[in-house]
Order: structure tokens, then sequence, then C-alpha cells
């Protein structure tokens, strides 16, 4: 299981965000490179870049940033999501480095989209769905819809998606331990990777999120615990790789 540090931006700023509410954030730095490259150092074999301006304005935003460091770590695996609308956005960003698109809000609003992507880029195209209480929610968590994860997630994947990035919008930025429950539930309904997100704290999380792994759980993203110091991001990618050392 990969461990995935989250480098979120906002006014081209790393930031964090509480349950994804833009006016509750922490600025940890005002150089995303640089901490792309803590990251890099750190051993990370991938990073997950969100434009959170991006989210809201549905388009692109932050992407200077973006490609700043694609193009720092040209050899990195790096997935963008925040603002990916549509199929020319998702080549610009191929086109700079990137490995993998992530379509949000517009999979939902135009499910055609992720097919017509998936048809256009394949294997570079991944969904995130972002869910409160198993409800999917958009427009950067603002409007909870009445789609249920499991079914969409069922529908990306007949689609040719690389896989689903789930989020638990409770969890996120609380420091409050992942979902596993719902992460493993939702991996076990799909055959595609699913990548957990949210609530990410500790080593302890790591350790049952990477035990839950055969259920098909590829990859956590985690962002304030490792900014804040409560999860050391080398010690769980390394207890991570051990557990599935294990299991081999």
């Amino acid at each position: 299981m990969l461990l995935i540090p989250a480098i979120d931006l906002k006014d081209g700023r790393c930031v964090r965000l509480r349950q994804g509410r833009m006016d509750d954030e922490t600025v940890f730095s005002d150089d995303p490179v640089e901490v792309a490259a803590r990251w890099v150092e750190a051993g990370t074999r991938r990073l997950h870049l969100v434009d959170l301006n991006g989210a809201f304005a549905g388009e692109p935003v932050n992407g200077e940033a973006i490609r700043a460091i694609a193009a720092r770590y040209p050899e990195l695996s790096i997935q963008v999501g925040g603002g990916i609308r549509d199929e020319r956005t998702i080549a610009a960003y191929l086109d700079a480095g990137v490995s993998y698109c992530i379509i949000g809000t517009q999979a939902v609003k135009e499910p055609e989209f992720v097919a017509r992507a998936c048809r256009a880029f394949p294997g570079h195209v991944m969904v995130g769905l972002d869910a409160k209480d198993g409800q999917v929610a958009i427009n950067g968590w603002a409007e909870v819809t009445e789609h249920r994860v499991e079914d969409l997630a069922r529908r990306f994947e007949d689609d040719g998606v690389s896989a689903i990035v789930y989020t638990d919008i409770g969890r996120d930025g609380m420091l409050s331990g992942p979902n596993v429950e719902a992460t493993r539930a939702l991996a076990e309904a799909i055959r595609i990777p699913v990548i957990a997100s949210g609530g990410i704290t500790t080593l302890d999380d790591v350790r049952v999120l990477a035990e839950a792994a055969a259920s098909g759980i590829s990859g956590a993203i985690t962002g304030r615990a490792i900014y804040e110091g409560t999860l050391d991001f080398a010690a769980g990618q390394q207890l991570a790789d051990a557990l599935e050392a294990q299991r081999a």
C-alpha cells in the first residue's frame, strides 16, 4: 500500500482545510515545490496534488505550482485533482508530466465525461468520490447529492478508471482516524483499486489500512498528520511495505 502525501494548493500556497471548508485553513508553506521536495526526500513514490481553488472555480487555478512540481520531479508519480472538468485540462496536465487526473464533481454531474476521458487517456484517469454518511458530495463538498458511493464506483469501474479515490469528509483534516470500515466495504464492492483519504493520523491508522489492503486498498493519502507531526511519513511507508512483505 502506498502512503501518499497530499499537497493542497490554495492561492499558490500549501494549506490544509478542515472538512473541506475554505474558510478553515492552515497554511503550511508558501513554496509547494519545496514541500514536494520534503516528501520526495522522505521516500514517497507518489504525490497527491489538489487545486482547492480549482475545485470551486471549475477550472485550474494553481496549475503553475502543479507544473513546477512535475517539472522538478519528472520521474515521480503524481495524481492531481480539483477543477478538472474537460479533456483539454487532462491533456495539459498529462503533457506537463502528471501521471493521473482525478475527476470529482464533473464525474457526478456528467458521468459520460468519465467514459470519454477513459477512452481518450486510458490508464490516466481516476475518479474522486467524496462522501458524507455514504452520500457523494460535489462542488468542493458544498453540496451533498443523493448518489451512493458504491453505485457510482461500479459505474466508473465499467468505464475503465484506474482507481477510486475515496474521501470520508467527516474525517478529512480532523486527525480522527480513517473510516476503515467504509473504505474496505467500497474496495470489496469493486474490482479496481481504492485509494483511501481522510483522517489518517498515526502509525496505527496506517497499520489498520495496510492490513485491509488485501481487500483492494492500494493507497492512503495523508495530509495534516504529516505536516503537524502526528505521523512520520517515512516510518508509515516502511510499516506499510513491511506488512505487504509479510503477506507476500
